[in-house]
């Protein structure tokens, strides 16, 4: 299942670079002569509501959806690894601020929160990408936090403390690449998370902008067509399913391999 996943990872790769190549159609260009025409050789997933084709914007869509799902998760794992690392190798006070600091962010709810911000903000692509890394980096700190706590303990930390290493080199040279393992898990997981994310704010309007191709707005003009063009919601959603799915087996099966417990 693993495997299976990181096929579909690579899949992903491989057609967001060559979407310029891949692509039969401009994702943008329109023509009213050809208004939400049903799948066929023309046009494999049939066109939208302004007769663009589907198929090549949800090819170009995957090159959105993996840069979002990056760099909000590369936002989040900085934040998390950062306070996670603090928080677990100082203990006292300064864990204690950090950790009710990550509860008190844990008692919003994360999607209604993200709602807010944006509304305030212009909905754009590099909004998005860094409000969803802004609220979803608490779980990265605390598996950082409860992976030091235990680390920091070690001969190898206690030997680096007595031939005089600062604060610093024993934090990133010696702990945290011994700490790589959870956060690599989580990073994968968060892939996933943040794509469903983008979609669902571009499905309610207020994510990737048109005409700017995301699978969440074309899932906005299949709610629209629903009756008549049941193409624009199977195709994009199957690409979302699928896209989570991979994702989500690729992290399982990295944590499995990264266990000892399960050799």
């Amino acid at each position: 299942m693993a495997m299976a996943g990181g096929i579909v990872v690579i899949l992903l790769f491989i057609v967001s670079l060559l979407a310029s190549w891949i692509s039969p159609y401009d994702p943008n260009e329109i023509n009213l002569h050809e208004v939400l025409s049903n799948p066929s050789f023309a046009h494999l997933f049939g066109t939208d509501q302004l007769g663009r084709d589907v198929f090549s914007r949800m090819i170009w869509g995957a090159g959105i959806s993996l840069k979002v799902g990056f760099v909000a998760t590369g936002v989040a794992i900085c934040i998390g690894v950062i306070l996670g690392a603090i928080a677990g190798y100082y203990g006292r006070w300064v864990d204690t601020v950090i950790m009710r600091f990550v509860d008190i962010m844990l008692c919003f709810p994360a999607f209604f929160l993200i709602l807010a911000v944006i509304a305030i903000l212009e909905p754009s692509i590099w909004n998005i990408m860094i409000v969803i890394g802004l609220t979803s980096w608490m779980g990265i700190t605390r598996l950082v936090r409860a992976d030091f706590i235990s680390l920091k303990e070690r001969d190898f930390v206690q030997a680096a403390r007595a031939i005089g290493a600062s604060d610093l080199r024993i934090i990133f040279r010696h702990i945290l690449p011994n700490a790589m393992a959870s956060v690599l898990v989580a990073a994968t997981l968060g892939v996933a998370g943040a794509i469903l994310t983008e979609s669902a704010l571009s499905f309610l309007g207020i994510g990737v902008q048109p005409p700017t191709p995301s699978w969440g707005n074309i899932l906005t003009a299949g709610k629209n067509n629903i009756d008549i063009a049941w193409w624009l919601s199977l195709y994009p959603g199957l690409a979302i399913l699928i896209t989570v799915l991979g994702y989500n087996l690729l992290g399982e099966g990295i944590r499995d391999s990264l266990d000892p417990r399960l050799k």
